[in-house]
C-alpha cells in the first residue's frame, strides 16, 4: 500500500501561482510514476501531470503544458506541482497518484492504483 497526502490548495487570483505538494509513504519503493489529476464540478476527472519516480520523465496535459510544472524529491518521497499564470478554468480538485505497475497509459485515470484526497484550488477572475 501507498498513502498520499496532499497540501498546498487554496484561493488565488487569475494569473497567481501556487505550489501542491504530495507526500507519499509506504510501500513507496514500489512507485514507478507518480501525477496529478483535477476534476472540477460537473466535469470528469482528468489528466494533469506526471513524473516517472528513477527517470524523471515528464508528461503534461496541452492544458497546463509551459504554466505547470511537476518535480520530485525521491529522498523525501514528495512530488510537486508548481502551478504558474493560474487561470479560472484551473479551478478543481486537484488529486496526488500513483502508478506502480508500469502503465504505458499515463493519461488514463484506470492506470493509478493510489489516489490522495484531494487539495482544492479555486482560482478567482
Amino acid at each position: 500500500q501507498v498513502q498520499l497526502v496532499e497540501s498546498g490548495g487554496g484561493l488565488v487570483e487569475a494569473g497567481d501561482s501556487l505550489r501542491l505538494s504530495c507526500a507519499a509513504s509506504g510501500r513507496t519503493f514500489t512507485i514507478y510514476r507518480m501525477g496529478w489529476f483535477r476534476q472540477a464540478p460537473g466535469k470528469e476527472r482528468e489528466f494533469v501531470a506526471a513524473i516517472t519516480w528513477n527517470g524523471g520523465l515528464t508528461y503534461y496535459a496541452d492544458s497546463v503544458k509551459g504554466r505547470f510544472t511537476i518535480s520530485r524529491d525521491n529522498a523525501r518521497n514528495m512530488v510537486y506541482l508548481q502551478m504558474n499564470s493560474l487561470r479560472p478554468e484551473d479551478t478543481a480538485v486537484y488529486y496526488c497518484v500513483v502508478d506502480i505497475d508500469r502503465s504505458n497509459y499515463y493519461r488514463s485515470r484506470n492506470e493509478y492504483e493510489y489516489w490522495g484526497q484531494g487539495t482544492q484550488v479555486t482560482v478567482s477572475s
